[in-house]
């Protein structure tokens, strides 16, 4: 339920603007704006009961994402981990700040910021819903054209990458991806149910 719908109306506004300045085309639109549209499309798909603090995160998850590029870090699995872990606090301080903007109080701009911020995995019930609509739009839209730029991974490489991807998700998230509430990419199918019966073993 969505306290005031004006002022939720406002901070998807203030967000959708800063990602509208996304230099990066996407089908035609700015990248992280097509992204951020897709993350509450899938969220009223899978959960159109979710919180205002959830419905709010999804909707910044990836904000002004490009801001940070990978190689502000050093490119190795240690600058990898900072540059990830410096985004969330990144896009967590972003969307505080403008959900301050548009009028939220503090309790819940720190909701959000804990679900941005990827804090309380599995613990936590808006983190968990933001990792589950991050992980279904990334299956549906995005899996097949990141297998499409690394065409050399092994098949037990992409295993490794199904399985890491599935562990993240809530049993609610496996039964939707599986029982058709995503559109599974077609040739990626084979490999993301051997990945998934093999981790329900």
């Amino acid at each position: 339920m969505i306290v005031d719908p004006v002022r939720f109306e406002r901070a998807i506004t203030l967000f959708d603007a800063a990602n509208a300045e996304d230099p990066n085309q996407d089908e035609g639109q700015p990248k992280e704006l097509l992204y951020a549209r897709r993350m509450t499309d899938m969220i009223g798909r899978y959960a159109p009961d979710a919180s205002e603090a959830a419905q709010l995160a999804v909707r910044a998850q990836h904000i002004k994402r490009w801001t940070v590029p990978r190689n502000s870090q050093p490119m190795t699995r240690e600058g990898y981990h900072a540059w990830r872990t410096g985004l969330y606090r990144f896009h967590a301080e972003t969307a505080g700040e403008l959900m301050r903007e548009a009028g939220y109080d503090q309790e819940m701009i720190d909701r959000v910021m804990m679900a941005v911020g990827k804090r309380q995995l599995k613990l936590n019930p808006d983190t968990q819903m933001m990792e589950d609509v991050t992980d279904l739009v990334f299956i549906e839209h995005y899996l097949l054209g990141f297998a499409g730029q690394h065409a050399d991974y092994s098949e037990e490489k992409w295993l490794d990458i199904i399985r890491k991807t599935w562990k993240k998700m809530s049993d609610r998230a496996h039964a939707f991806a599986t029982g058709g509430g995503i559109k599974l990419p077609e040739p990626l199918v084979p490999l993301i149910l051997k990945a998934v019966s093999e981790e329900k073993k």
